[in-house]
Protein backbone atom coordinates (compact mmCIF):
# COMPACT_ATOMS: atom_id res chain seq x y z
CA UNK A 1 0.00 0.00 0.00
CA UNK A 2 1.37 3.42 -0.82
CA UNK A 3 0.90 6.65 1.05
CA UNK A 4 0.56 9.74 0.26
CA UNK A 5 0.97 13.29 1.43
CA UNK A 6 -1.50 15.50 2.45
CA UNK A 7 -1.36 19.00 0.67
CA UNK A 8 -3.45 20.72 3.05
CA UNK A 9 -4.58 21.18 6.87
CA UNK A 10 -2.41 21.19 9.62
CA UNK A 11 -0.60 18.15 11.07
CA UNK A 12 -0.09 16.61 7.41
CA UNK A 13 0.08 13.20 7.48
CA UNK A 14 0.41 9.78 5.44
CA UNK A 15 -3.07 8.65 4.00
CA UNK A 16 -3.27 5.02 2.88
CA UNK A 17 -3.96 4.93 -1.01
CA UNK A 18 -5.24 1.58 -1.70
CA UNK A 19 -3.56 0.78 -5.72
CA UNK A 20 -6.00 -1.77 -7.82
CA UNK A 21 -2.84 -2.27 -10.06
CA UNK A 22 -0.05 -2.86 -6.84
CA UNK A 23 -0.37 -6.93 -7.44
CA UNK A 24 0.64 -6.24 -11.24
CA UNK A 25 4.10 -7.58 -11.98
CA UNK A 26 5.42 -4.70 -14.09
CA UNK A 27 9.14 -2.90 -14.35
CA UNK A 28 6.77 0.47 -13.99
CA UNK A 29 3.28 1.17 -12.15
CA UNK A 30 2.39 2.65 -16.13
CA UNK A 31 3.94 -0.46 -18.05
CA UNK A 32 7.45 1.29 -18.84
CA UNK A 33 10.49 0.79 -17.37
CA UNK A 34 11.54 2.84 -13.99
CA UNK A 35 14.08 5.40 -14.50
CA UNK A 36 17.85 4.18 -13.80
CA UNK A 37 16.72 0.29 -13.37
CA UNK A 38 18.04 -1.84 -15.77
CA UNK A 39 15.76 -4.68 -17.60
CA UNK A 40 15.14 -7.48 -15.83
CA UNK A 41 15.78 -6.26 -12.33
CA UNK A 42 13.32 -5.12 -9.66
CA UNK A 43 13.27 -1.81 -8.29
CA UNK A 44 15.95 -3.48 -5.76
CA UNK A 45 18.41 -3.74 -8.40
CA UNK A 46 17.59 -7.36 -7.30
CA UNK A 47 17.80 -10.11 -10.26
CA UNK A 48 15.54 -13.20 -10.16
CA UNK A 49 13.33 -12.21 -7.66
CA UNK A 50 10.01 -14.14 -7.47
CA UNK A 51 7.04 -11.29 -8.56
CA UNK A 52 4.34 -11.33 -5.97
CA UNK A 53 1.42 -13.89 -6.82
CA UNK A 54 -1.95 -12.66 -7.46
CA UNK A 55 -4.51 -12.66 -4.78
CA UNK A 56 -7.77 -13.79 -5.22
CA UNK A 57 -10.94 -11.96 -4.42
CA UNK A 58 -13.74 -13.18 -2.01
CA UNK A 59 -16.06 -13.15 -5.24
CA UNK A 60 -13.74 -14.78 -6.95
CA UNK A 61 -13.00 -17.75 -4.43
CA UNK A 62 -16.67 -18.25 -4.17
CA UNK A 63 -17.38 -18.31 -7.83
CA UNK A 64 -14.85 -21.54 -7.70
CA UNK A 65 -16.30 -22.99 -4.93
CA UNK A 66 -19.88 -22.83 -6.54
CA UNK A 67 -18.33 -24.37 -9.04
CA UNK A 68 -17.06 -27.55 -7.45
CA UNK A 69 -17.85 -30.59 -7.65
CA UNK A 70 -18.20 -30.88 -3.88
CA UNK A 71 -20.54 -28.15 -3.96
CA UNK A 72 -22.75 -29.33 -6.78
CA UNK A 73 -23.16 -33.01 -5.27
CA UNK A 74 -24.01 -30.96 -1.89
CA UNK A 75 -26.65 -28.58 -4.22
CA UNK A 76 -27.92 -31.93 -6.00
CA UNK A 77 -28.63 -33.94 -2.46
CA UNK A 78 -30.16 -30.97 -1.40
CA UNK A 79 -32.53 -30.42 -4.98
CA UNK A 80 -33.35 -34.43 -5.23
CA UNK A 81 -35.09 -34.06 -1.66
CA UNK A 82 -36.50 -30.97 -1.80
CA UNK A 83 -38.38 -30.85 -5.28
CA UNK A 84 -39.92 -33.94 -4.91
CA UNK A 85 -41.20 -33.52 -1.26
CA UNK A 86 -42.46 -30.33 -1.48
CA UNK A 87 -43.89 -31.69 -5.12
CA UNK A 88 -46.01 -34.31 -2.97
CA UNK A 89 -47.07 -31.96 -0.41
CA UNK A 90 -48.69 -29.62 -2.60
CA UNK A 91 -50.40 -32.70 -4.07
CA UNK A 92 -51.65 -33.98 -1.15
CA UNK A 93 -52.93 -30.20 -0.16
CA UNK A 94 -54.70 -29.33 -3.17
CA UNK A 95 -56.57 -33.03 -3.20
CA UNK A 96 -57.40 -32.06 0.33
CA UNK A 97 -58.88 -28.58 -0.70
CA UNK A 98 -60.11 -29.81 -4.25
CA UNK A 99 -62.40 -32.96 -1.92
CA UNK A 100 -63.43 -30.13 0.37
CA UNK A 101 -64.92 -28.05 -2.27
CA UNK A 102 -65.50 -30.95 -4.90
CA UNK A 103 -67.37 -33.82 -2.69
CA UNK A 104 -68.70 -32.26 0.43
CA UNK A 105 -70.76 -35.27 0.52
CA UNK A 106 -67.30 -37.50 0.52
CA UNK A 107 -65.80 -35.13 3.48
CA UNK A 108 -68.80 -35.04 5.44
CA UNK A 109 -69.31 -39.13 5.87
CA UNK A 110 -68.61 -39.38 9.71
CA UNK A 111 -65.62 -42.14 10.43
CA UNK A 112 -65.96 -43.10 14.53
CA UNK A 113 -68.84 -40.58 16.03
CA UNK A 114 -68.73 -36.68 15.59
CA UNK A 115 -65.00 -37.43 13.76
CA UNK A 116 -65.53 -37.21 9.65
CA UNK A 117 -62.98 -37.21 6.83
CA UNK A 118 -62.57 -33.98 6.36
CA UNK A 119 -61.25 -33.76 9.89
CA UNK A 120 -59.28 -36.89 9.97
CA UNK A 121 -57.68 -35.45 6.54
CA UNK A 122 -57.10 -32.23 8.06
CA UNK A 123 -55.33 -33.91 10.80
CA UNK A 124 -53.15 -35.60 8.17
CA UNK A 125 -52.09 -32.27 7.20
CA UNK A 126 -50.67 -31.38 10.43
CA UNK A 127 -49.14 -34.94 10.80
CA UNK A 128 -47.21 -34.79 7.52
CA UNK A 129 -46.02 -31.06 7.88
CA UNK A 130 -44.63 -32.79 10.97
CA UNK A 131 -43.40 -35.42 9.28
CA UNK A 132 -41.89 -33.77 6.50
CA UNK A 133 -40.15 -31.52 8.69
CA UNK A 134 -38.46 -34.56 10.69
CA UNK A 135 -37.35 -36.40 7.37
CA UNK A 136 -35.99 -32.80 5.65
CA UNK A 137 -33.93 -32.67 9.38
CA UNK A 138 -33.15 -36.44 9.34
CA UNK A 139 -31.72 -36.01 5.11
CA UNK A 140 -29.95 -32.60 5.93
CA UNK A 141 -28.02 -34.30 9.15
CA UNK A 142 -26.82 -37.56 6.78
CA UNK A 143 -26.23 -36.79 3.19
CA UNK A 144 -25.74 -33.17 3.00
CA UNK A 145 -24.28 -31.17 6.58
CA UNK A 146 -20.82 -32.78 6.41
CA UNK A 147 -19.85 -32.55 3.02
CA UNK A 148 -21.25 -28.85 3.57
CA UNK A 149 -19.44 -27.56 6.79
CA UNK A 150 -16.14 -29.43 4.69
CA UNK A 151 -17.49 -27.01 1.91
CA UNK A 152 -17.27 -24.26 4.66
CA UNK A 153 -13.75 -24.97 6.38
CA UNK A 154 -12.52 -25.05 3.00
CA UNK A 155 -13.57 -22.00 1.93
CA UNK A 156 -12.80 -20.06 5.15
CA UNK A 157 -8.96 -21.46 4.21
CA UNK A 158 -9.32 -20.20 0.57
CA UNK A 159 -10.87 -16.42 1.93
CA UNK A 160 -8.28 -16.01 4.96
CA UNK A 161 -6.03 -14.25 2.70
CA UNK A 162 -8.11 -12.85 -0.17
CA UNK A 163 -8.51 -9.58 -0.89
CA UNK A 164 -12.05 -7.57 0.47
CA UNK A 165 -13.68 -6.24 -2.74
Amino acid sequence: MERVEKQEGRGASAVPIDDPWDDVPAPGRDGRAQPGVAAGTTGGGRTGTVPRQRVPSAAEIYLEVQRSPAFQEVRGRYRRFVFPATFAFLVWYLAYVVAATAAPGLMARPVAGAVNVAMVAGLGQFLTTFLLTWAYARHARLRRDRAALELRWDTQEMTRGAVQR
